[in-house]
């Protein structure tokens, strides 16, 4: 072959290789654990790169998990395509091994030499089998069987294919030996985020997720479905429940292969005193008092920090917001923008139940709050310029309840949103438009808001009704002594019209 042809079969060969590892994940073999971890990034990089899950107004339980269903039909539709992907790949390359899926496994599906102590009914010396190699249907899977398929193609075209302990399912029976939780712990993170989208809320929530597992589960203990459900049980009520939720989504994720088989604890929640309208407006004046009654403080940052939590108390007040509704990402220049006429604060949608636009239920305490002036708003945008993760969110949100019992306010954050619930009701204004503003469904606003209307606020219902009707009532009496003593004049006037006719 001349040197022209040489290189241009070289360049063909180059080529055809570059062709075909274009085609699968570039992962084996990785140099570095970091490498690794950097490729498997790349492979499930794109995955949710233009999915937006439905917004929901939904915050309880329900609405959740109705984000995670869709999460989880955008991840299996990925998988299944990718899935098909894979198989039209092998063909076109003439990889003579097909990836298959049996339950919650995939395995290699090709044409090898007898197994050892296998025999052929029609004599040969070959036959069709279905390697299990411990390969879990997932994405992260589907990648690995992809490199296994070029890998066993490549035996089968040299005619090198032997069987070892790998090939015999050996290897994969030593995979599924059971682990402990604190190793399980260490790749949960990775595994959580294989399917399912990384936001401020899903981080917050996974973050709520590690702690509950490291607070309640000894970390060298294994995980099998009987350490779990003996765990689980030693607890009662909200505890319990908790842990039922958590251990289910960590049984998933790792595909331990079992259900727990615990019942939910039914809860009554605990009475709470929601505060009046005069108590929240009284309240807010104690973060004033506390500035000045403080001992001297050096540190520049904390000298004038008081005015941002004061503030940040007016708006949960005024607006019945999640507290962390005011630190992710809030639009500041919205909230103080001359356009703002109906004074709205725009909810950002990396939120609990995404972007909302709450307009303010008690409009004055805006002015009496003096919620629009911009020095607690500098503050606050200095604050949230440095949150580097959810980690930093919940730390802002703990710091509110901090905040309230350093100045000596007697409630917690939370019951200010009930408060708007409450308050809400009381002044007519319609479930469906309460509900939406406090961004959660009307069932969500009856049957968990509702529970906090104790009898004073049903006996001020009952009054502003009854007063309504009296009212009513009263308007009515006077309507008809009017037609009465318009009737009495008209006969009058007519009596007179007829002794001047006589």
């Amino acid at each position: 072959m001349s040197g022209q042809n040489q290189n241009q079969g070289n360049c063909d060969g180059y080529a055809e290789r570059s062709h075909r590892q274009n085609l699968i994940p570039q992962t084996y073999p990785p140099s570095t654990d970091e490498d690794a971890n950097a490729d498997s990034r790349d492979w499930f990089a794109d995955i949710f790169a233009d999915f937006e899950p439905q917004n929901t107004t939904d915050g309880s339980y329900r609405g959740t998990m109705a984000k995670i269903k869709a999460t989880e039909l955008h991840y299996q539709e990925v998988f299944e395509q990718k899935f098909v992907e894979a198989n039209t790949n092998l063909k076109r390359d003439r990889i003579r091994v097909t990836i298959k899926q049996t339950g919650n496994s995939l395995q290699l599906r090709a044409t090898l030499p007898l197994k050892p102590g296998d025999r052929s009914s029609l004599g040969k010396e070959k036959k069709q089998y279905d390697l299990s190699l411990g390969i879990p249907a997932n994405l992260e899977g589907l990648k690995t069987a992809i490199e296994e398929s070029y890998e066993l193609g490549k035996l089968i075209a040299r005619h090198t294919f032997e069987w070892n302990d790998k090939y015999l399912g050996i290897k994969s029976r030593e995979k599924q030996e059971i682990k402990i939780i604190g190793e399980l712990l260490d790749t949960f993170e990775d595994k959580y985020y294989q399917t399912r989208q990384k936001t401020i809320t899903s981080e917050n929530t996974f973050a709520n997720y590690i702690s509950v597992i490291k607070r309640n589960f000894p970390l060298t203990t294994l995980a099998t479905k009987n350490h779990f459900e003996e765990i689980i049980n030693s607890f009662q009520g909200n505890k319990k429940n908790e842990l039922i939720a958590v251990s289910s989504v960590f049984i998933k994720t790792f595909q331990l292969g079992f259900t727990l088989e615990v019942t939910r604890d039914h809860v009554t929640p605990a009475h709470r005193e929601i505060p009046e309208n005069d108590k929240i407006v009284s309240s807010f004046e104690l973060f004033e008092k506390f500035a000045l009654n403080r001992k001297n403080t050096n540190i520049t940052d904390e000298i004038d920090t008081w005015e941002m939590w004061r503030w940040v108390y007016g708006m949960l007040a005024t607006f019945g917001l999640r507290p962390r509704e005011l630190f992710v990402e809030p639009d500041i220049n919205w909230w103080m923008s001359p356009q703002n006429i109906d004074h709205t604060w725009k909810v950002n949608k990396n939120t609990k139940t995404g972007y909302r636009e709450v307009i303010p239920f008690v409009p004055e305490w805006i002015e009496l709050f003096d919620l629009q002036n911009p020095k607690p708003l500098k503050i606050l945008e200095k604050k949230v310029t440095k949150i580097a993760s959810v980690q930093n969110i919940n730390w802002m949100r703990r710091d509110i309840s901090r905040w309230f019992r350093k100045v000596g306010i007697e409630f917690q954050p939370y019951d200010l949103r009930h408060a708007c619930a409450i308050r809400a009701h009381l002044q007519g204004i319609p479930i469906k438009a309460a509900a939406d503003n406090l961004g959660h469904t009307v069932d969500e606003h009856t049957k968990t808001y509702q529970r906090w209307f104790g009898i004073e606020n049903r006996k001020k219902a009952f009054g502003e009704v009854i007063s309504q009707k009296s009212l009513i009532e009263l308007q009515k009496n006077e309507i008809l002594a009017l037609r009465m003593e318009n009737e009495r004049l008209r006969l009058e006037a007519e009596k007179v019209k007829f002794s001047e006719n006589v």
